[in-house]
């Protein structure tokens, strides 16, 4: 008998596929002796919009509100472009999906979705939909390597056994749905003039929205203060220098200038005695493996222009190509089951590196742990080196591959030295402070080319005397807190809120915060959440900055159901879908919790003030036309993307994109201008552009279709040799 396998992908499907040596391709699935291998694209199905329910509700009206089905049901996914419609292509795949678990040669199915609740969520509501009889096996993995394919289909389970996965996922989806609709349609309703656009209201979206609004007007209502810092600058009997920091109780920082004068004056001609010299031998063991947010802040911070979404998605491709584990994890450390694996994977990542001989495998409790282990493992490389990646690929892969390494080279250790000196006059309470820094081993650093800056303090002994060579008072300003990265907000996020003032992502504090359960959103869906709050124009970013717009402003301050910006009230919920998985709860328990909730906050929302906080306007831009089409002589116009043809619904290809690579690796970018020009005359003379070595130049450049495709390419010329009708 043969069994059907249902991935969440086509490219896990052919992974599968690979791995069971399967090449009989056919439409929708994969087929072979034993299995045929189909798939998803991702959710098939969707839960009903309010008027699939009742047709009477189709138009928002306040009195139509609350609304709760008394069963949920789903349907085909609507079209991406057109919502009014089903989406096609997935109608299509359930069919195919439908008529191969209904083969009456197949006896089982395997649900082989992404081990997580939306990956449960996707496949079971696929298999459960066509109510079969037949039965249905869970493989649970991690990877998607030839190897752990052929293991997970020795040890399948029951998908009976995932049942309180599902459950967590499930009761996500329909509370999600219930405070969504309901509250987005009345808080639109009631706060928005003008329609076409949704005011939002959303259960993850409006406490990270909180977080920013805080962080905001901790800022403006920041007032900056003066304090003062007093340093000496001392000598040794044989002409060595050191500088030390004047202190008083533990504190460096002073808000009154005159004492410190009076004791910069008491400092003149006087000699002082070290009092004090501490050496100590300082470990730094390497940051912990990443997980999904920490990845994201690593990535976020350290480049340009990269968002927690394109992390994910990079991420996400590179676990379908078989290259990294499982990234939507909330864990930084290993299962301990898994250290034969990660011998075996550090045994291939390792050949060849100049540090090659200073790696060691050993089973460390900083890396393999169970009881830090939260549903998956942290995520690291597989044994598959990559052949090629792309650019993007590349610097997410080596910022995995690197932080694996580095657990597994010498710990770092440097030599920290404390002098302690006092000035030889009793008038002077407090001591001057000196530290120094020497890094003895380089150790983990290696792998990144960490650079450690060190300060090397003279040989001294306590009791040996040292003159006064300089001192300098200087004056500071407080400054305001910065304002949110994705990387900080990521943080408060993942930990509600706990540890959030922690920079440094290993401490114990924030492990256990993350492991409690309480948290916004999951690792999965916060890159969407913050995505999202830009997308609806609640905040905007500056720089790598996140800034609340004055529309997500408004908001906060209107929207009365106070308990949705409550980071403990969503913790709490959340930690709720975590204790369902867990079955310490109940999903019915919770949904009628959310259902209660969602009641009043509607009624709320009607016993309030009609505000207008938000106006739509309806009226239909003029579009510009910048010149005609060189393929078809339609006009060309403006996209969010690109300058392209107006005709392309009839499949008119010609479109300059507004990030052409050509342009851009001459750090440009093409303007409505220069479209213009370029349309009118066929050529376009662009100044300021930049060659390779950084040097700037004038160029004509044309834009010319290809002679063996209907594709468009630059063709650069240069001043001297040309001569034409128009200019920029």
């Amino acid at each position: 008998m043969v069994s059907v396998i249902i991935s969440e992908k086509p490219s896990v499907a052919k992974n599968i596929a690979d791995a069971l040596n399967i090449k009989n391709r056919k439409d929708g699935y994969f087929e072979g002796k034993d299995y045929i291998v189909t798939w998803a694209f991702g959710h098939l199905l969707q839960l009903y919009n309010v008027k699939d329910y009742d047709v009477g509700k189709a138009r928002w009206r306040m009195e139509n509100f609350p609304f709760i089905p008394s069963h949920f049901r789903y349907k085909v996914k609507s079209d991406p472009r057109n919502k009014e419609k089903e989406d096609l292509g997935a109608k299509k795949q359930l069919k195919i999906i439908y008529s191969l678990i209904k083969r009456n040669d197949v006896d089982s199915v395997i649900q082989a979705c992404d081990y997580d609740r939306e990956g449960q969520v996707i496949g079971d509501t696929i298999i459960y939909n066509l109510k079969t009889k037949k039965q249905v096996y869970r493989l649970l993995l991690n990877e998607w390597t030839p190897d752990e394919v052929l293991k997970g289909l020795q040890n399948l389970k029951p998908n009976t056994e995932m049942r309180p996965l599902l459950d967590a996922g499930i009761s996500r989806q329909w509370a999600d749905w219930v405070i969504g609709i309901n509250l987005t349609s009345v808080a639109t309703l009631k706060y928005q003039k003008g329609s076409g656009k949704a005011l939002n209201i959303g259960r993850v979206l409006l406490p990270t929205l909180k977080i920013i609004y805080d962080r905001d007007k901790e800022i403006e209502n920041f007032v900056p203060e003066d304090y003062f810092k007093l340093a000496a600058t001392f000598k040794t009997k044989d002409g060595k220098e050191y500088e030390g920091t004047y202190m008083e109780d533990g504190e460096d920082k002073f808000k009154n200038k005159e004492t410190l004068e009076l004791i910069q004056q008491a400092l003149s001609h006087r000699s002082a005695t070290i009092l004090d010299k501490k050496v100590e031998l300082k470990k730094e063991y390497p940051p912990y493996l990443f997980n999904l947010s920490n990845l994201q802040g690593f990535i976020t911070n350290k480049y340009k222009g990269w968002t927690s979404d394109k992390v994910l998605k990079v991420a996400q491709s590179l676990y379908e190509k078989k290259y990294i584990t499982y990234p939507r994890t909330a864990s930084v450390v290993l299962e301990e089951s898994l250290v034969d694996k990660a011998a075996k994977v550090l045994g291939n990542l390792k050949k060849g590196l100049p540090y090659e001989n200073e790696i060691t495998f050993a089973k460390k409790k900083r890396v393999f742990d169970n009881s830090k282990v939260e549903s998956h493992s942290a995520i690291t490389p597989t044994y598959l080196l990559p052949k090629s990646l792309s650019g993007d690929e590349e610097i997410v892969y080596n910022a995995i591959k690197n932080r694996f390494i580095m657990q597994f080279m010498p710990i770092a250790e440097h030599e920290e030295t404390k002098i302690i000196t006092k000035v030889n006059n009793n008038e002077i309470k407090g001591l001057f402070t000196s530290k120094g820094k020497v890094q003895l081993v380089e150790g983990w650093k290696k792998v990144e080319k960490i650079e450690s800056k060190d300060t090397i303090l003279p040989l001294v002994n306590i009791n040996e005397v040292v003159s006064i060579e300089d001192h300098k008072l200087t004056s500071h300003v407080t400054k305001p807190p910065k304002h949110h990265t994705e990387k900080t907000l990521l943080r408060v996020m993942e930990t509600c809120g706990k540890g959030k003032d922690k920079e440094d992502d290993d401490s114990e504090e924030m492990m256990a915060a993350i492991l409690s359960g309480y948290s916004i959103g999951t690792p999965a869906t916060r890159a969407e959440t913050i995505k999202k709050l830009k997308d609806v124009g609640y905040i905007a970013t500056q720089n790598k900055d996140l800034i609340c717009t004055e529309l997500g402003r408004k908001l906060v301050d209107t929207f009365p159901v106070k308990e949705l910006f409550d980071l403990e009230f969503t913790g709490r919920l959340e930690k709720t879908l975590s204790d369902i998985e867990k079955q310490k709860f109940k999903k019915e328990s919770f949904l009628n919790l959310i259902f209660d909730f969602t009641t009043g906050a509607v009624k709320t929302i009607k016993n309030e003030k009609d505000i207008i906080i938000n106006e739509v306007s309806n009226e239909k831009k003029t579009i510009e036309v910048l010149g005609k089409c060189p393929l078809c002589g339609h006009g060309i116009i403006e996209g969010q993307k690109g300058y392209g043809c107006s005709n392309w619904k009839n499949g008119c290809k010609f479109v300059i994109w507004k990030n052409d690579k050509y342009l851009a690796s001459m750090k440009k970018k093409p303007t409505k201008t220069m479209v213009k020009s370029l349309l009118k005359n066929g050529v376009v003379l662009v100044k300021g552009l930049t060659s390779k070595k950084g040097n700037k130049f004038d160029a004509y450049l044309r834009y010319e279709k290809n002679s063996d495709n209907e594709y468009f390419s630059w063709k650069m010329e240069f001043p001297e040799k040309q001569k034409v009708k128009g200019e920029n």
